[in-house]
């Protein structure tokens, strides 16, 4: 029998292997790009547009970045990079059917993880670092129910269960102005995603190497 194969041809016209990812199988433009073009909360948005999984990436490292101000590159680079695997497989499953899913999803996206945590040299999480940024990636699941797909404060609460408030800022329109909430066009999301990730990995200076295996 052949060995199973899920390939995905990029733009950059590089192939993935979704069921067997190496750290040399993408582009950093095919991931800003996937990014931008996998969306958040199942497609569904109270705006003219879905908000997709890179806006959500830089609002959760401008988020961490205004409650721990002067942090590393890696630990920046490691907060921008925390869904980048949905980018690759395009796809973000709403948390509550990730179970219903079963091991060999759970096993596929391990596999994506650890394939970017080596082409980028991502720091591993610390349990007081793992437990600050999930608390701001839930605080802005709690501000995107509200503010970008529509759901009121005590449905967020009482609804979908999320114990948090949703914020009355947004910390992306210090950046990069706009209206506050706003999902961006793909296009604008996929550069404005790039250019951090650029950044960060000529601050963090990471470089991809080679393993002597994948040669």
């Amino acid at each position: 029998m052949p060995k199973a194969r899920a390939w995905v041809r990029l733009l950059s016209g590089k192939r993935l292997d979704l069921l067997n990812p190496t750290p040399f199988d993408w582009e950093d433009e095919d991931l800003a790009l996937g990014l931008a073009r996998t969306y958040r909360w199942g497609g569904h948005s109270a705006w003219s547009l879905p908000l997709s999984v890179a806006q959500h990436s830089l609002f959760v490292l401008g988020l961490r970045r205004q409650r721990v101000p002067g942090r590393e590159a890696g630990a920046d680079l490691r907060e921008l990079l925390h869904d980048a695997d949905e980018g690759l497989l395009g796809f973000d499953c709403i948390s509550v059917l990730k179970p219903f899913l079963g091991a060999a999803y759970r096993n596929l996206v391990a596999q994506l993880e650890t394939a970017i945590a080596r082409r980028y040299g991502l720091p591993p999480w610390t349990e007081a670092e793992w437990r600050l940024h999930k608390e701001a990636d839930r605080i802005a699941a709690a501000t995107e129910a509200v503010r970008v797909v529509g759901w009121t404060e005590a449905e967020m609460r009482h609804v979908l269960g999320i114990p948090f408030e949703p914020l009355r800022e947004d910390p992306l329109v210090a950046v990069y102005g706009g209206t506050p909430w706003e999902p961006w066009a793909p296009q604008v999301a996929a550069q404005r995603f790039l250019s951090e990730l650029q950044l960060l990995l000529a601050l963090s200076k990471t470089v991809p190497k080679k393993d002597a295996s994948e040669t």
